[in-house]
């Protein structure tokens, strides 16, 4: 057997790709797609599963000519697909901009975040991928094609599966200062009954709990010129730091305790220069339609006990709904149950489908890039526009050059 040419973030799904690409310019990489009967790009590796993965050419962009090109009159910045969060975030907010959101670490890739459906956090935030006004995208034919404006909302979330994506568009804001707090020993029954007044007690709110202690720690960023939220305040004020993750290295949190602080370095929960989470992990994550969201709790608190043993924390989060067709939020407000499991497959399945029981009944969507047992064509019978997806991806990639097993399980 050869060596794989690359492993994903947490070092359990080995790319079967025969080769691994890094081009320094656009019309190198068009030449890479144009002579490849199969090729798919591979941003940071932060998938927990095997969606970026191809039998034929996986492509890493970060050594593309960086692009940050800032229309402030727009209100837009158009970046280079290779590019993290964090290599953006820093000059926005120089030149007086933001994101309207973040991921919980800025270590990601734009163009991967976008196209895998990840998202932040707040009553009033939506997927990342709602922030994309624009996207240029090089096709099977090595042609580089402007996403028209009637295909962005089905080519914006696309699973990798139309094309290389080598610049996007996104919309811009003025620049704004938030301050985050912490509440620890906060009752679950409290969260699910007053489930409106804690998730909008601050812009962008995080419940993090275990499920079989009946406690969780409330995250809450504020965003000071906004509303001032609900004015909730259960549990009691942490007093220090506090890592997402028991047991976590403290410094790589970004600042709390109320110290007020530039957008960037609030939204995420850990900052771009040191190990975020757990490090040694496996992520699951399934959307639920907000107005379950109680009941699914309370239906994940009556398997804690399956749950909890291979559980490094859960965290909770809402979304606001969008129309992208393949994003998790797509049509409906949402609350995102995330889940991050020790490194241990064989042992960390039985508790995914355990979730899967109880949250697939509330039509809980899985996140594309991350573990799931739930059939392809279960997970594609959730979305209203799959069959416009499919129809965008005949007209785009009408060969299947950006095709693999998953996503034609999904689409063919």
């Amino acid at each position: 057997m050869t060596a794989p040419v690359a492993v994903n973030w947490a070092g359990n799904i080995a790319f079967q790709a025969v080769r691994l690409v890094h081009p320094r310019s656009v019309d190198e990489l068009c030449s890479v797609v144009v002579a490849s009967d199969r090729v798919r790009a591979l941003g940071t590796g932060h998938s927990f599963s095997a969606l970026a993965d191809t039998s034929g050419t996986l492509v890493q962009l970060g050594q593309l000519p960086p692009i940050f090109d800032l229309d402030e009159s727009a209100s837009t910045v158009a970046v280079s697909a290779g590019l993290k969060y964090a290599d953006i975030v820093g000059p926005l907010q120089a030149a007086g901009f933001a994101l309207a959101s973040m991921a919980s670490l800025p270590h990601i890739t734009v163009a991967g975040s976008v196209a895998t459906g990840t998202h932040g956090s707040g009553d009033t935030v939506r997927n990342l991928a709602a922030a994309v006004v624009g996207l240029r995208l090089v096709t099977a034919t090595g042609d580089i094609v402007d996403v028209s404006t009637v295909d962005l909302p089905g080519a914006v979330v696309s699973l990798g599966a139309l094309g290389i994506v080598t610049e996007l568009t996104l919309a811009v804001e003025p620049a704004f200062t938030v301050a985050q707090e912490v509440r620890l020993d906060v009752p679950l029954d409290e969260v699910a009954k007053e489930w409106d007044d804690v998730f909008g007690a601050a812009y962008s709110v995080s419940v993090f709990t275990t499920y079989a202690s009946g406690l969780g720690s409330v995250f809450l960023k504020r965003r000071l010129d906004g509303p001032p939220g609900t004015g909730w305040s259960g549990g009691r004020p942490a007093d220090r730091i506090v890592h997402p993750v028991p047991g976590g290295d403290l410094s790589a949190c970004t600042p709390q305790l109320g110290v007020p602080g530039p957008w960037h370095e609030r939204l995420p929960h850990f900052r771009p220069d040191l190990v975020p989470s757990a490090g040694d992990e496996l992520q699951s994550e399934f959307f639920v339609p907000r107005s379950a969201a109680p009941q699914a709790l309370a239906a994940l608190r009556g398997i804690g006990d399956v749950v909890a043993p291979v559980l490094h924390i859960s965290e909770l989060r809402t979304i606001k709904g969008d129309d992208l067709w393949l994003s998790p939020a797509s049509g409906r407000d949402s609350v995102a149950f995330h889940f991050t499991w020790i490194r241990d497959v064989d042992a960390v399945l039985p508790a995914v489908a355990a979730v899967e029981r109880v949250l697939l009944p509330f039509d809980a969507r899985p996140h594309w890039g991350k573990i799931t047992n739930t059939p392809p064509s279960d997970i594609i019978a959730m979305y209203p526009r799959a069959g416009d997806f499919r129809a965008l991806r005949r007209r785009l990639d009408p060969t299947g050059t950006f095709a693999n097993f998953l996503t034609s399980a999904l689409f063919d």
